[in-house]
């Protein structure tokens, strides 16, 4: 929800250790008597300042799972501000609990909880309080093995697109504008593949042509994860070991630590994904049980030209996969035929916070959010992703460019491309009138 002009977002930022990824909240308020507020992710520690009279009371509540700081004699003096968060923690937020209590919320997913033993709470000032927070405990399984079964089409309806999304009509009025921007840009191999989730209208122009993967091959990855995970084959908490033949050059912050450093398994998912670390990409293809079985599992969904044939980093460009397979990939996920709804949900949620924004989401209007990954070894970028737009229309988008190498206007096109694709699904259904043929 909107903040409104009484507080304000300080800052945000993303807990590194793989468990949380909260926004630091805070309020400035004449009014009120809560000012200055926010959660420390990186210390999974709670500020807040009150009159001098207040004193907080802490407490873990279930159903759901939440820890609450009540500040009594407290007025807020504005309307509740709350953010979704995370996955473990899914809710940030402070209300008005009732006419003279103020409350600090912090909501955490079913099956998690907070030791109340374990929590601190401590006055620095006269005025100013601390709450430490605990690592939160996994108290009940969240996903019962086998609980989930993947319903994948083989795809023979060709009037299906992965077997789930109806294709309707090639958009037509967009393709010569998309083609007039690739003369212009003559000196790119590239190909795409849009779809319109609501009405099944497609862009395909070369979308079934092979590329090299480069860091696109994440984002199977990081669903075959996933999928590892509602089988009870993986587990988010499992401490993986950074072995000296895993580590790898080019992106990522993992290949500067010592070898033997070990990170749960949903961090090291997070960075190959958020930062889209080489190192913590292939400490997951080791977790998952190699190549060839990735491989295998790409083709039981359907994915035709999506292959690891080595390890990250891949600058040559081996590994492969087209925009078709990428768009596969995503309308399997977003249909609920490749994970749990709950895995779904967190896979979305790691993607969102991808942090190159150069390609596709930078032709994106206001308020449109992408859930993609980017792939790029200096002669090739691309970038695949679902959109989600302000209107509350939902698109796939999957993207390849072949460019001189590191040479910018292939990122330019790619910018167009998508800000083309954006605007002409952003513009108002025509309504026929009552006495139209057509009606």
């Amino acid at each position: 929800m909107p903040l409104t002009h009484t507080h304000k977002i300080i800052k945000a930022s993303w807990f590194v250790s793989g468990f949380l990824s909260v926004f630091l909240l805070g309020s400035t308020v004449k009014a009120a008597t809560v000012a200055n507020w926010h959660f420390d992710s990186n210390r999974n520690h709670l500020n807040f300042s009150t009159d001098e009279n207040v004193q907080p009371k802490v407490q873990v509540l279930t159903n759901p799972s939440r820890l609450v700081i009540d500040l009594p004699g407290v007025n807020l003096g504005y309307p509740q501000a709350s953010r979704r968060v995370g996955f473990v923690i899914k809710e940030v937020g402070i209300r008005q609990f009732n006419a003279d209590t103020t409350r600090i919320q912090i909501t955490l997913a079913p099956g998690y909880s907070f030791d109340p033993a374990q929590v601190k709470l401590q006055k620095d000032s006269s005025n100013r309080w601390s709450v430490q927070l605990p690592k939160p405990l996994q108290v009940s399984p969240t996903r019962p093995m086998r609980a989930f079964q993947p319903n994948i089409s083989p795809g023979s309806d060709r009037n299906l697109f992965a077997g789930v999304v109806p294709l309707h009509s090639p958009m037509k009025a967009l393709e010569p504008q998309i083609k007039a921007l690739m003369s212009r840009y003559s000196f790119l191999q590239t190909g795409m593949f849009f779809l319109d989730l609501d009405n099944g209208d497609y862009l395909d122009i070369g979308g079934d042509r092979v590329f090299p993967a480069a860091s696109t091959i994440k984002l199977p990855i990081l669903l075959a994860f996933f999928q590892s995970l509602d089988e009870g084959k993986v587990s988010l908490d499992k401490q993986l070991t950074m072995r000296r033949d895993l580590v790898a050059s080019g992106s990522g912050v993992m290949q500067y630590e010592r070898v033997g450093k070990k990170y749960t398994a949903l961090e090291t998912i997070t960075k190959m994904s958020v930062i889209s670390d080489n190192t913590a990409t292939n400490m997951i293809i080791d977790y998952l049980g190699g190549p060839a079985r990735l491989n295998q599992r790409f083709r039981s969904w359907g994915l035709k030209d999506t292959v690891i044939r080595r390890l990250l980093g891949d600058f040559r460009g081996t590994n492969t996969t087209s925009p078709q397979d990428l768009a596969r990939a995503l309308a399997l996920l977003v249909n609920d035929k490749l994970v749990s709804s709950q895995s779904k949900e967190q896979a979305l949620d790691i993607l969102r916070q991808t942090k190159t924004r150069t390609l596709l989401p930078a032709g994106l209007g206001k308020g449109a959010v992408i859930a993609h990954k980017t792939g790029d070894i200096g002669f090739l970028i691309g970038n695949a992703g679902f959109i989600t737009m302000p209107n509350g229309k939902h698109y796939l988008a999957a993207i390849f460019v072949k460019r001189p190498y590191k040479d910018v206007r292939g990122r330019e096109f790619i910018r167009q491309v998508s800000q083309l694709v954006y605007n002409y699904l952003n513009q108002p259904i025509p309504v026929a009138s009552a006495d139209s043929p057509n009606t």
